[in-house]
C-alpha cells in the first residue's frame, strides 16, 4: 500500500509537471518566435505587441503555483574598438565604463599605457540616462540587454550601431542606441522611450556625465564642468558649484574638461534645457543635461538624439565637428590673441618644420618682428636715459636734502632733452598681453602634450629636467633634475637687466637685480615650451637692445 502511494504521488507529480509545461512554460518560446517572425513595420506596432507581455506577468501572479523569483541579472561588458578609441559598455545602466584613446598616452614614455578618460573609481561609469520627476524611478538601477551576442565589436571600415534595451515592469521600454563611426570621436546616441503601458508617462529626460576633477586650483587654465549656454561659454570652478549649480537657457552642449581632454553631451540641435551640477566626495563632479518636461502617452514613443564627444581638446578638431564645440577651447581674457598664435604655430608645424619646439621659436621670432617698432622705441628711450644718468646723479648730490627740488630739476632735464621717462616702460607694457596669451596657449595646447624638441626635452608640456634625482629639490615639483633651459633663461634675464639703465634709487636697483632670480624660481616648474618661448624672446630682445644702444650711442 505504501508503495502504491509512492507510485501514485510520483505519477501525480509527473502529471502536474506535464500540465505546467503545456499551459505555461511552453507558451513563452512560441510567442517570441511569433514576434520575431512577424516583426512590426512601425515602432508603435512594436509597442502594441509588447503589451501582452505585461499582461502575462499579471496572469502568472494570480496563479497559485508561482515559480521562484528569477535571479538578479548581471550585466555583461561589451567592448567597441575603433581606430581612434576603445570604449567599454556595461549592461548595468548601458553606461560607458572605460574610454581609451589610442593616439594618446598617460605619460611620455613609449611603454606608457594609453590615455584613459574614465577613472576606475567611477563605479557607475558615465553617459547615464534617467527620467526625473515621477516617471520611471527604476531607470536609475536598470540593467539593459544589448542586442548583440558579441563581447567585442570592431568598427574599422563603416559605422556600426550598438543597441541596449530595458523593459520596465509597467510596459515601458527604454532604448539606448549608440552609433560609432571609425573616422570621428563623435558617438551618436538616440534615447527612445516607448510607452506600452496604460498610463501617460511624464518626466524630464536627463543625461549625466561623471568625472574626477582635482580641486587644486591651477595658476592658469581651466578644469571642470562647462557648457555653451545662450551663445556664451560657462566655465564653473569646482569650488563654486555649491553656490551656483544650476544654469538654464538654450544649450548647445555640456562638458567636463581637463587640461587636454573633455567629455561632452551635445543635443541634436540647441535646445532649452537645464545644466545641473553636483560636487561629491573624492573629487567626483556630476554634470547633467536635463531636458524640458515631456509627456509620452500610452501606445506612443519619443526619441531624443544626441552626440557624445570623448576626446582631445584640439581646437581644429572641435571646430571641424561644428555644434560650437570649438568654443570649449578658451584661453581666458587673452583668447583673441592666443587663438591666432595657436593657429600660426600649427601652421608652421604642419607646413614648414614638423617640430613644435622649432615652431615655438619661429612663432616667437614672428611676434618680435611685429613688436619690433615698440621694442625699438623702448630701447631708444632706455639709451637716452642712460646718457642722462650722470646729470641726474649730480642733481641728486646737489639737492640731496630737498627731494622736491630734485624732482623739479630732473623733470626739467627730461624736457630739455625731450625724453619721456616712461618711454622705456610703456612699449614693454603693451607686450604683456602677448606674453600672457602665449603663456596660456602654450600651457593648454594639446599639440604640445608629449611633443619632443631635442635631446633631453621630450615633452614640451612638462618642465625640462636633465638627469633625474631621487632626492627632493626645494621649490621644484617632481620629477627632480637640472632645469637647464630655465637656468639659461634666468641668465639671459640677468644679462638684459645689466644692459638696462641703472635705477635712481639704490633699493629699487637691488630689487631689479633680484628679478632674474625670482623669475628663474617661478619658471622652474613651467612647461619647457613656455620657457623656450621666454628664452628666445630674451635673446632677441638683448640683440635688439644692443643694436639700438650702439646705433644711438
Amino acid at each position: 500500500m505504501d508503495h502504491m502511494r509512492v507510485i501514485l504521488a510520483i505519477a501525480l507529480s509527473f502529471l502536474v509537471f506535464i500540465v505546467w509545461q503545456f499551459l505555461f512554460a511552453s507558451k513563452e518560446p512560441v510567442r517570441r518566435a511569433e514576434q520575431s517572425a512577424t516583426a512590426p513595420s512601425t515602432a508603435e506596432e512594436k509597442i502594441a505587441t509588447e503589451k501582452p507581455y505585461a499582461q502575462k506577468q499579471e496572469a502568472v501572479k494570480d496563479t497559485e503555483a508561482q515559480p521562484s523569483a528569477p535571479a538578479v541579472k548581471v550585466g555583461r561588458t561589451i567592448t567597441v574598438d575603433t581606430p581612434l578609441y576603445r570604449v567599454e559598455f556595461s549592461e548595468d545602466g548601458a553606461a560607458v565604463k572605460s574610454i581609451v584613446l589610442k593616439k594618446y598616452r598617460e605619460h611620455v614614455g613609449k611603454d606608457s599605457p594609453l590615455k584613459q578618460l574614465v577613472a576606475p573609481v567611477l563605479e557607475d561609469g558615465t553617459d547615464l540616462v534617467s527620467f526625473v520627476q515621477d516617471g520611471l524611478p527604476e531607470l536609475k538601477d536598470a540593467v539593459y540587454t544589448a542586442e548583440t551576442a558579441a563581447q567585442r565589436i570592431d568598427v574599422a571600415d563603416k559605422p556600426h550601431d550598438l543597441i541596449f534595451t530595458w523593459n520596465a515592469p509597467d510596459g515601458v521600454v527604454v532604448e539606448k542606441s549608440f552609433r560609432f563611426d571609425p573616422k570621428t570621436y563623435l558617438i551618436g546616441l538616440t534615447v527612445g522611450i516607448k510607452n506600452g503601458g496604460s498610463k501617460p508617462l511624464t518626466g524630464r529626460l536627463a543625461l549625466t556625465l561623471n568625472s574626477i576633477i582635482p580641486k587644486v586650483k591651477r595658476a592658469y587654465g581651466f578644469e571642470g564642468p562647462s557648457a555653451y549656454i545662450n551663445n556664451e561659454l560657462q566655465q564653473v570652478d569646482i569650488k563654486d558649484i555649491e553656490d551656483k549649480n544650476t544654469f538654464e537657457g538654450v544649450i548647445d552642449w555640456i562638458a567636463i574638461q581637463t587640461r587636454y581632454f573633455m567629455t561632452s553631451i551635445i543635443p541634436e540641435s540647441p535646445t532649452d534645457a537645464t545644466f545641473h551640477l553636483i560636487s561629491k566626495e573624492k573629487n567626483l563632479v556630476v554634470a547633467q543635461l536635463i531636458l524640458p518636461e515631456t509627456t509620452i502617452n500610452s501606445e506612443t514613443q519619443q526619441s531624443f538624439k544626441f552626440e557624445l564627444f570623448q576626446g582631445p581638446k584640439s581646437m581644429s578638431l572641435l571646430d571641424s565637428y561644428g555644434y560650437n564645440l570649438g568654443k570649449a577651447v578658451n584661453f581666458g581674457m587673452f583668447d583673441i590673441l592666443a587663438k591666432p598664435c595657436l593657429w600660426l604655430m600649427n601652421f608652421i608645424y604642419h607646413n614648414l618644420i614638423p617640430n613644435y619646439g622649432v615652431a615655438i621659436i619661429l612663432l616667437t621670432l614672428l611676434t618680435k618682428v611685429l613688436l619690433w617698432p615698440l621694442g625699438t622705441k623702448s630701447y631708444k628711450s632706455m639709451s637716452d636715459m642712460k646718457k642722462l644718468a650722470p646729470l641726474i646723479k649730480e642733481i641728486k648730490e646737489k639737492y640731496k636734502d630737498d627731494r622736491k627740488r630734485v624732482n623739479e630739476e630732473t623733470m626739467a632735464l627730461y624736457r630739455t632733452y625731450k625724453i619721456n621717462p616712461l618711454g622705456g616702460c610703456l612699449p614693454m607694457l603693451v607686450q604683456i598681453p602677448v606674453f600672457f596669451a602665449l603663456y596660456r596657449m602654450l600651457y593648454e595646447a594639446i599639440e604640445l602634450r608629449h611633443a619632443p624638441f631635442f635631446l633631453w626635452i621630450n615633452d614640451l608640456s612638462a618642465p625640462d629636467r636633465l638627469f633625474r634625482f631621487d632626492f627632493t629639490i626645494p621649490f621644484m615639483d617632481p620629477p627632480y633634475g637640472i632645469p637647464v633651459l630655465t637656468l639659461v633663461m634666468g641668465a639671459t634675464m640677468f644679462l638684459q637687466q645689466k644692459m638696462s639703465p641703472p635705477m635712481g634709487d639704490a633699493t629699487q636697483a637691488k630689487m631689479m637685480m633680484l628679478m632674474p632670480v625670482i623669475f628663474t624660481f617661478i619658471f622652474i616648474n613651467f612647461s619647457s615650451g613656455l620657457v623656450l618661448y621666454w628664452l628666445v624672446n630674451n635673446i632677441v630682445s638683448i640683440s635688439q637692445q644692443y643694436y639700438i644702444t650702439k646705433k644711438y650711442a
